[in-house]
C-alpha cells in the first residue's frame, strides 16, 4: 500500500531553520521523483520543490532559502528550510510522481515571534 509519512514541523521563529521528513513506501520512492507541497489556512494547496536522483527544483518563494534532498536506502526526502518567513506557515506535504493521488497527513511549521 503507498504510504507517505510527514514529520518535523513545529513552531519556529522567523529567520529560523526546520528540516522536514517525508518517509515513502518503496514501492513509491524508488526512482521516482517526490516532490513537496504546502496549504496554508485558508489558500490553495502550492508546490515547493520537487527532488529527483539527479537534481532538484524550487518555487521561486523559496528558492535559495530551501534545500531538498533524499535517502534512497531509507525511502526518505527531506526538505531543509533556512531563513524561514511568517510566510511559509503552513502544512506541508510530500508526493511521489509514482503515486499522484497518494497524500499524507503532512506536518504544521509556524513561523511566528
Amino acid at each position: 500500500q503507498a504510504q507517505l509519512v510527514e514529520s518535523g514541523g513545529g513552531s519556529v521563529q522567523p529567520g529560523g531553520s526546520r528540516t522536514l521528513s517525508c518517509r515513502a513506501s518503496r514501492s513509491i520512492f524508488r526512482e521516482s521523483a517526490m516532490a513537496w507541497h504546502r496549504q496554508a489556512t485558508g489558500k490553495q494547496r502550492e508546490w515547493v520543490a520537487i527532488i529527483t536522483e539527479r537534481t532538484t527544483h524550487f518555487a521561486d518563494f523559496v528558492r535559495g532559502r530551501f534545500i531538498g534532498s533524499r535517502d534512497d536506502a531509507e525511502n526518505t526526502v527531506y526538505l531543509q528550510m533556512n531563513s524561514l518567513e511568517s510566510e511559509d506557515t503552513a502544512v506541508y506535504y510530500c508526493s511521489s510522481g509514482a503515486a499522484p493521488n497518494t497524500w499524507g497527513q503532512g506536518t504544521q511549521v509556524t513561523v511566528s515571534s
